[in-house]
């Protein structure tokens, strides 16, 4: 088995004492039947709710020491939620599995290898072809769209994010599709290029119903989980969801 750094690890056996430190794994962990092998988990693993498990700190500020007293035999991270030095620092004494998926044909296969990996190949089988199922139920009907991550300043989502791809795969079209990870634009600047759609999540930053109506001109979707358009995993079925239904409801509104 092949992490997204490029390292073999090799087991002979489904691992018995997982650390997930990636919440959306968590989640899916647990969707694919394999949650009885999971032994610390984050403070911002949310589903599913309340699970009885050590809290082991943040995405980005994990108690290293407890990890490790927890005598995990394979922890997951991710390469952009978590950072490379506790990856390291865990990397001492146990396997560290990486991922980072980019697309949803990134989380078909993700949801793919985690069922190889923890030996629930059939479940995992079924969550893909429920992915797919969604996303052939999209409309399909190209739209323009924009998505901020963070206000004071204004950021958001480049064309090569997960959340643009996400939407991409709806037939949607990133104003910023030119600009990578998550560039600082004013918002008059973006509603110059006149996006048909704006996406509020309400994570990492807190949109609110009065950020919605304060913007003129596109259709507005949100403020809504942000969950549904930032995490990965079986989480990518109910997004792919979510998002099929906002469109069909959008051409019920007229643009303001």
């Amino acid at each position: 088995m092949i992490d997204v750094r490029g390292r073999v690890h090799a087991f002979t056996h489904p691992p018995r004492r997982v650390v997930s430190l990636v919440p959306s794994l968590t989640e899916t962990l647990f969707d694919l039947g394999a949650g009885d092998s999971v032994a610390g988990i984050t403070d911002f693993c949310i589903f599913p709710p309340e699970l009885p498990l050590p809290r082991l700190g943040g995405t980005k500020n994990p108690r290293v020491p407890e990890v490790q007293a927890l005598a995990p035999d394979l922890v997951h991270m991710n390469l952009e939620e978590n950072l490379r030095r506790h990856a390291e620092a865990i990397e001492a004494f146990a396997p560290v599995f990486v991922t980072e998926p980019k697309s949803v044909e990134d989380v078909a296969a993700l949801i793919a290898q985690l069922g190889v990996l923890h030996g629930r190949e059939e479940k995992a089988a079924e969550l893909v072809g429920s992915l797919r199922a969604e996303l052939a139920s999209m409309p399909r009907r190209p739209f323009t769209f924009a998505c901020p991550i963070w206000k004071n300043p204004w950021m958001w989502c480049g064309g090569d994010t997960y959340v643009s791809r996400l939407v991409e795969a709806a037939g949607g079209v990133n104003v910023l599709a030119n600009r990578s990870r998550y560039p600082d634009v004013p918002l008059d600047e973006v509603l110059s290029a006149k996006p048909e759609v704006i996406f509020l999540p309400d994570e990492p930053f807190l949109f609110t119903a009065g950020d919605a109506a304060a913007i003129v001109g596109p259709r507005v979707v949100g403020p809504f989980p942000g969950h549904l358009f930032t995490w990965h995993g079986t989480r990518t079925i109910l997004g792919l969801r979510f998002l099929r239904e906002a469109l069909e409801s959008l051409a019920q509104v007229p643009r303001r």
